[in-house]
């Protein structure tokens, strides 16, 4: 029994399993020997220590059991998480935006209950995240949304019989296109995304194909998901939706939650594809019309410091300059001639930078980018182009000034979201807040140039660039990066 603040009792709140003898068997007993029979399948299959999430489907489990099995026969079955965070599609409502069920204390099936981490399902809910053009959550509660949901609840008898005692659950259902949404969910996914918890996806892949066709199909968004870029994802979804291929309705029909897990994934780690069949490889009867089943395990490895060599600085110096003549000339931005250069890989990479121009010493324009959402290249050639004829503290450059200007680029390393300021190391790390519409920042050599604690440092960032008062750093977004400065 619950107790309220009153001290009143009232019964726990179970969402009841809908999908019991529709998705899987009502029976405990033939429901457990079913599981156990897929599981059982992959006995030899390799289990990883350092699992973060899986991607599974969530068909009947006729059709896509033995694949949802081969996801989770490679948990590690004594490893101990500290909660699972479900992520699914919605296949009644639609949402623009994410439900969290924050109101169940329990999910039933028929082996048991599976308790919610109702406070950390509540604190998404009640997370101050504001889009860019309202004042609407991205995370709410809709109980329609959930009611009479199958893709989560499946996955909850494989978790029953995997582990001996399931972790504490977040059910959320994403239901939106809103790109920029989802990247906020990623956002404020991302500090749970540790090795403590483990997400898990559930997804089908192509829906009502051809065998052939589905087979073409899932594997070109396989590979694009085993590549782990989520614009290579996006890309090959509406590939797929342009192909003309008939019956075709979705080539993933959880798209929108592997989008939000692959922006929480960064170099640091490795899709590995596990197994896939589509439903003409249980039964052949029509093969008109099949849906794909892919199985893949996300694996969390040591992240690689994003570093420059000599000659990728010196690539970088020559493309801010060729912009800066190319402006000059009359030419735009884009029009500045990178043919010219073998373009690194580090130089594709989606990070920020700084310009900084200097005439005999003093400064002559600074311009820079904040993000990860344009190539390290493109960012260089902007804001050269911007420190020169942008910067509103000083007139545009003139070519008679080009000889005397000396070129300084601070690359910023991708953000990493901060919890505390213990995290936070001063003259190493600069400082990124952000609140509602309101941010601000201190690049890293900030330090080097006053006499501040990191709390001074932080204070003033707060309170002189994000406008939000000397403290309002305390209840407001923290990021961390490094600049790498040439």
């Amino acid at each position: 029994m619950m107790m309220n603040c009153e001290g009143q009792t009232s019964a726990p709140v179970v969402r009841p399993a809908t999908q019991a003898g529709r998705f899987y068997d009502a029976n405990p007993q033939r429901l457990s020997h079913e599981v156990d029979s897929f599981l059982a399948l992959h006995a030899k299959d390799r289990t990883y220590q350092d699992v973060a999430a899986l991607i599974v489907p969530h068909a009947g489990y006729y059709f896509s059991g033995n694949v949802a099995a081969a996801a989770y026969m490679s948990l590690p079955k004594d490893k101990t998480y500290k909660r699972i965070f479900l992520l699914g599609p919605s296949h009644h409502e639609w949402l623009d935006g994410a439900s969290v069920n924050s109101e169940a204390d329990y999910y039933a099936t028929p082996l048991g209950q599976v308790k919610v981490d109702r406070e950390m399902a509540k604190k998404l809910v009640t997370t101050d995240l504001t889009d860019d053009t309202d004042s609407s959550s991205v995370f709410s509660y809709r109980p329609e949304a959930h009611d009479r949901e199958h893709c989560l609840e499946v996955q909850l008898p494989f978790l029953q019989r995997r582990f001996e005692e399931v972790p504490p659950i977040v059910p959320i259902i994403i239901s939106t296109n809103d790109f920029k949404k989802l990247k906020r969910m990623a956002e404020t996914l991302k500090p749970y995304f540790t090795d403590e918890n483990l997400f898990i996806v559930s997804s089908d892949f192509s829906h009502y194909p051809s065998y052939e066709d589905a087979c073409k199909v899932d594997a070109k968004t396989g590979k694009a998901v085993e590549s782990g870029d989520v614009e290579a994802f996006i890309a090959a979804i509406e590939s797929n939706a342009k192909s003309g291929i008939r019956n075709l309705a979705t080539s993933a029909c959880g798209g929108f939650p592997i989008i939000t897990l692959m922006l929480m994934m960064d170099k640091g780690y490795e899709v590995k594809h596990l197994l896939y069949q589509n439903s003409g490889d249980i039964d052949d009867h029509d093969l008109s019309r099949v849906v794909g089943y892919h199985a893949f395990t996300i694996l969390r490895g040591e992240e690689k410091a994003f570093s420059l060599s000599d000659e990728e600085k010196k690539m970088l110096k020559e493309i801010a300059l060729t912009s800066i003549k190319d402006s000059l000339d009359g030419k735009g931005v884009a029009a500045a001639n990178f043919t010219l250069f073998t373009l690194h890989s580090s130089l594709k990479e989606k990070c920020g930078a700084f310009v900084s121009l200097h005439k005999q010493g003093r400064l002559r324009g600074c311009i820079g980018h904040f993000g990860e959402d344009t190539p390290l290249y493109e960012i260089v050639a902007e804001m050269a182009r911007a420190a020169a004829f942008e910067d509103p503290r000083f007139s545009p450059l003139h070519r008679d000034e080009l000889d005397d200007i000396d070129i300084e680029i601070s690359v910023l390393t991708p953000m990493r979201r901060i919890q505390s300021l213990d995290e936070f190391e001063l003259h190493r790390h600069g400082i990124y807040i952000r609140k509602g519409y309101l941010s601000g920042t201190f690049l890293p050599q900030v330090a080097d140039e006053v006499n501040w604690t990191k709390e001074e440092f932080v204070g003033h960032c707060s309170q002189d660039k994000a406008g939000l008062g000397w403290d309002g750093w305390r209840d407001a977004e923290l990021y961390v990066y490094e600049a790498i400065v040439f």
